[in-house]
């Protein structure tokens, strides 16, 4: 395909001399990898290129979930990217989900943000659920036939996670099963997902009463909230989870009572860097389409490349990415290696590559000048979408805190 060859040239750095490297190859998401990883990334930039990329735009303005085009990553084993291979994943590494991530999310941020929630939810399942849970949801998570969603923001409970108010009690009619009530906000996914991991109050206050429980869509009692309008990814759907006396057995909760919020919080180191990847492959995308630009854009008698202040511009954009790329990469081996200081560097990498990637996207819109703001140049969505990065997984301010209280600790 065209795709398919454009992608082999734009990384054809390989067979090259370093010193020749000229143009975006210089930073090329390729540099460093392993064979194996420069395979997964073409994959996932070969599929970005084709089913993401052509129709992003027109997802965006009629806000549609493209759920059949979601489905057919399963064909390249996205589905469940770091799930153990017995239950259908793919075993790969933290390092390889930022790498795939990254390549996917230069398509479309908002489908590949999607992707990655869907794949933290069945990680989660993998590594903390029963061999019960493990083959009966698992399977189906695997292959896209089914779709997952993480409910743990309440309208009233955002960055303080812990004092989260929807509850489960153990039904008095019923003693094998659990009786849900509250809601959660700003979902991704609700509505559309089949199942639900819902982090609840089985016990008393705070972080060790709560505990992680599945509930499938068709539950009676689950309702979903209207969509939500927002500024950016408005390709997936977010709504409010509402359960009114929600009943599901006890055997749908994860692990012992009390565990939810650890789980949680473990999910989520790998959620940033995941999401600080989607901030990459926009940054990535975002220059992409900034250098063509500038090459072509003449002002006061010759291309605006030719100035320095326009080269220093992309210089700086160049240097942000490849701290982001270095800091996702590095962060996502101490997770693979289970390094006590992992978590405060997906802490680190999160906020680094989400705030950078905003940046990058911004000083390329800025390089368009009045053309950047309109919808022709793509340039102008990638900065809606990745602006709610700096919020989601928890927000940059609470990575701050999260690094600063482990330094002086």
């Amino acid at each position: 395909s065209s795709s398919s060859s454009s992608s082999s040239s734009f990384f054809s750095f390989n067979k090259r001399k370093l010193s020749k490297l000229t143009g975006i190859e210089i930073i090329s998401p390729l540099i460093g990898l392993s064979d194996e990883q420069k395979e997964f990334y073409t994959l996932a930039k070969d599929f970005a290129d084709r089913e993401l990329a052509p129709y992003a735009s027109k997802w965006d303005e009629e806000g549609i979930f493209p759920l059949e085009t979601f489905k057919k990553c399963a064909e390249l084993g996205f589905g469940g990217i770091f799930v153990k291979e017995d239950v259908g994943g793919s075993a790969l590494t933290r390092q390889d989900t930022t790498i795939i991530v990254e390549a996917l999310s230069t398509g479309c941020v908002g489908t590949t943000a999607m992707l990655t929630i869907h794949n933290m939810c069945a990680g989660m399942i993998d590594k903390f659920g029963s061999q019960e849970n493990r083959n009966q949801w698992l399977p189906d998570l695997c292959s896209l036939n089914k779709m997952a969603s993480y409910c743990l923001t309440e309208p009233g409970s955002g960055s303080d996670a812990a004092s989260l108010m929807t509850k489960a009690v153990i039904d008095p009619s019923s003693p094998n099963h659990y009786i849900i009530n509250g809601s959660k906000a700003f979902i991704s996914g609700a509505g559309v997902s089949d199942i639900y991991l819902v982090m609840c109050r089985t016990g008393g206050a705070g972080p060790k009463g709560i505990s992680c429980i599945i509930v499938p869509k068709d539950t009676p009692g689950l309702s979903f909230g209207n969509e939500e309008r927002k500024m950016g990814w408005k390709v997936q759907p977010t709504r409010q989870v509402i359960f009114d006396n929600v009943k599901v057995p006890i055997t749908n909760r994860l692990g012992a009572e009390g565990q939810g919020f650890t789980m949680a919080m473990a999910g989520l180191d790998g959620g940033r860097l995941n999401i600080g990847a989607c901030s990459l492959g926009a940054a990535q995308s975002s220059l992409d389409i900034a250098l063509k630009y500038i090459q072509e854009r003449k002002q006061f008698g010759k291309a605006i490349s030719e100035y320095q202040a326009t080269q220093f511009k992309v210089a700086g954009m160049a240097m942000n990415i490849n701290l982001m790329r270095l800091s996702l990469r590095n962060a996502a081996h101490l997770l693979d290696t289970n390094h006590p200081a992992a978590g405060v560097h997906c802490a680190m990498a999160k906020k680094t590559a989400t705030d950078l990637g905003f940046n990058v996207v911004n000083d390329a819109l800025q390089l368009h000048g009045g053309y950047g703001y309109l919808k022709d140049y793509h340039i102008e969505r990638l900065l809606r979408d990745v602006r709610v990065h700096q919020i989601l997984e928890g927000t940059n301010e609470i990575m701050s805190h999260i690094v600063g209280k482990a330094l002086i600790a």
